[in-house]
C-alpha cells in the first residue's frame, strides 16, 4: 500500500453498495398516490407516514412515494427543487395489454402515448396523478 493511502481510499462502490432498496417517485399528495398505486395498479401498502411518505410494493419492486414534506424531497444545495414527472419510469409486466389499457381508460387514467410495438413486445406509458411515468409492457412471446 502506498504511503498516505488507506483502505477507505482504495475501496470501490461495490464495497459499500449491498442491495437494491427501491425507486423513489416525487408526488404532491401522498394519500392520493397511495390510492392510485394500491387501488388502480394492485400495489401493496407497506408503510406510510402521511403526509410525507409511503412505501408501496409490487413483486420485488419497492416504490417510495415522497411528498413535499419528505426528507427525500428536499431541495438540492443549489436550490433546485425535486419535482414529479420526467422520463425515467418503472415498467410493469402485463398480460393482455389491450384489455388492461381499456380497463384503465374506463377508470379515467391518463396515458402519454399510444401502444408502441418493438422486437421485445409492446408497451404504453401511463401517468400517475403527479405525472410520473409507468410503462405497461407485454412481452412479444405473450402478445
Amino acid at each position: 500500500m502506498k504511503e498516505g493511502s488507506s483502505s477507505a481510499t482504495t475501496a470501490t462502490a461495490r464495497d459499500f453498495i449491498k442491495d437494491f432498496h427501491g425507486v423513489r417517485y416525487q408526488v404532491s399528495d401522498v394519500t392520493r398516490a397511495i390510492e392510485f398505486y394500491t387501488e388502480r395498479l394492485g400495489f401493496k401498502l407497506e408503510h406510510q407516514a402521511v403526509p410525507a411518505f409511503a412505501n408501496v410494493s409490487l413483486g420485488g419492486l419497492a416504490l417510495l412515494l415522497s411528498g413535499p414534506q419528505a426528507s427525500g424531497s428536499r431541495p438540492m444545495p443549489d436550490g433546485e427543487r425535486q419535482t414529479p414527472g420526467g422520463w425515467n419510469r418503472i415498467v410493469l409486466r402485463v398480460e393482455n395489454l389491450p384489455a388492461c389499457i381499456e380497463r384503465l381508460k374506463e377508470a379515467g387514467l391518463r396515458f402519454r402515448n399510444e401502444v408502441v410495438t418493438g422486437p421485445g413486445g409492446r408497451q404504453i406509458q401511463l401517468e400517475d396523478p403527479d405525472g410520473n411515468a409507468i410503462e405497461l409492457f407485454e412481452s412479444a412471446s405473450r402478445a
